[in-house]
């Protein structure tokens, strides 16, 4: 291969920012008893905006993150995995829960102290592990309140406008949701704040979408191993202001980056994209790829978890218009449930439960547009869900004319993963590709 001229760099300037609101959800979940607060916990995909109209002092923590954080630390998740292991629950369960699981047992919390205790549970139901998860939880603290709702209702392309049948299925659950929030915490429930919330998480994950978009510019203004520290803050918190706000910037910043050639990695010359999490505890993979000028552009995980799209007027993807931006005014709260339901059915990772075919379709557009040299799919035991139907995907992409390598591990369980022998897994693929360090 000729050595291509190398790109500018410049640090992201919100990375910092980024890192700020990290930290103060972490611990204004821990402090928020003593400040007169609420806490509860849930899934990163669970409807948390409808929380919102119990009042500002409320706070969540997301299980995913927060076990994915657990993971990235290998000594304490080791502790945390025997712990729940010696419990007697089954090591071939999702890796993240059993991560959460432990560091419940253990009652320590990944920032320091004690695990906070939440005072209900608010969940919703599409892995196969998600309602059981928390009836787990409920059962370790002692019995907290505990709700889940139901969303596998089906692919978003059959759903046919906000009175659909499925649409009605989700919303009479949210309606009882918002009753049973009422009755379990005492507080009288405000309309206003929940439109807000559902105004702003709209805004927020299709920002972040627009933000993924950018990245089919060459150079890409981000890569994946950065992307991961910012998607993260929209599965913590999707449903604040101070998410949707960042997110906008962050746009505003990315576009920056494109417009002035700004790159994620100096030496870019092969873009690939990933699948699903990535083994947390061992990242420095995506800097091992920088050494063959080969750059994760992102993922339909990176993308899809929480962003939402839209097939635009040119054919191509991007961040799907909010109803603000369509000029629909939330009037009420069935009107604000029955947008939510319909926002978040269509999220790009909730597709593929029902079908492989609908992934591979997804991946498939994400290589052309993103303009991918290959993929790489991770074989990952730690998550059934977002891991079915993985090796179809692969026979889709290669019979596409994408280039193909799989390795396996687990997101959150690090004896599963081997780098060495996925660092060698690496070199053999680039080479077919014709790339050398």
């Amino acid at each position: 291969m000729s050595t291509k001229a190398l790109y500018k760099t410049e640090p992201l300037k919100l990375w910092g920012k980024a890192k700020e609101l990290r930290q103060n959800y972490y611990r204004d979940y821990a402090e928020a008893h003593e400040k007169g607060g609420i806490r509860w916990a849930g899934g990163a995909w669970t409807l948390g905006a409808l929380t919102a109209g119990l009042g500002d002092d409320v706070h969540c923590i997301t299980s995913e993150p927060y076990a994915a954080s657990i993971a990235a630390d290998k000594k304490f998740s080791m502790r945390c995995l025997e712990a729940t292991e010696k419990a007697g629950y089954a090591r071939d369960l999702c890796s993240y829960m059993r991560n959460y699981w432990g560091s419940i047992i253990l009652n320590e919390y990944a920032f320091g102290g004690p695990f906070p205790k939440p005072d209900f549970l608010w969940q919703d139901h599409i892995c196969c592990s998600h309602s059981k998860w928390y009836q787990v939880v409920s059962d370790l603290e002692g019995g907290i309140p505990y709700f889940s709702i139901d969303v596998s209702v089906g692919p978003y392309e059959n759903i046919k406008g906000l009175n659909d049948p499925k649409i009605d299925y989700l919303v009479g659950q949210m309606h009882d949701g918002i009753e049973w929030l009422e009755k379990t915490t005492g507080r009288t429930y405000d309309d206003e704040k929940l439109i807000k919330a559902v105004n702003d998480e709209c805004r927020g994950t299709s920002a972040w979408a627009d933000v993924c978009a950018l990245n089919k510019a060459i150079p890409a203004p981000l890569e994946e191993k950065t992307m991961y520290s910012l998607y993260v803050l929209g599965t913590l918190m999707k449903h604040y202001q101070v998410c949707a706000d960042f997110y906008e910037e962050l746009r505003d910043e990315v576009q920056y980056r494109v417009d002035n050639q700004i790159a994620a990695i100096a030496n870019e010359q092969c873009r690939l994209m990933s699948d699903t999490q990535p083994p947390w505890g061992f990242l420095s993979l995506f800097r091992y790829l920088e050494q063959f000028g080969a750059i994760s552009v992102g993922s339909l995980y990176t993308f899809g978890l929480i962003g939402i799209w839209e097939v635009k007027p040119d054919g191509t993807w991007g961040g799907r218009t909010t109803p603000e931006q369509a000029g629909i005014e939330i009037k009420d709260r069935d009107h604000a449930l029955r947008i939510y339901a319909d926002w978040n059915l269509s999220k790009p990772e909730w597709q593929h439960f029902y079908s492989p075919h609908l992934k591979t379709e997804m991946m498939i557009r994400i290589a052309k547009e993103w303009k991918l040299d290959g993929v790489m799919l991770h074989y990952n035991r730690g998550c059934e869900g977002l891991s079915i139907g993985i090796a179809e995907n692969r026979l889709g992409l290669i019979e596409a004319g994408y280039p193909v390598m799989t390795y396996e591990g687990n997101m959150g369980d690090e004896r599963e993963f081997d780098l060495t022998k996925t660092m060698a897994r690496v070199d053999a693929f680039m080479e077919t590709l014709g790339y050398k360090k």
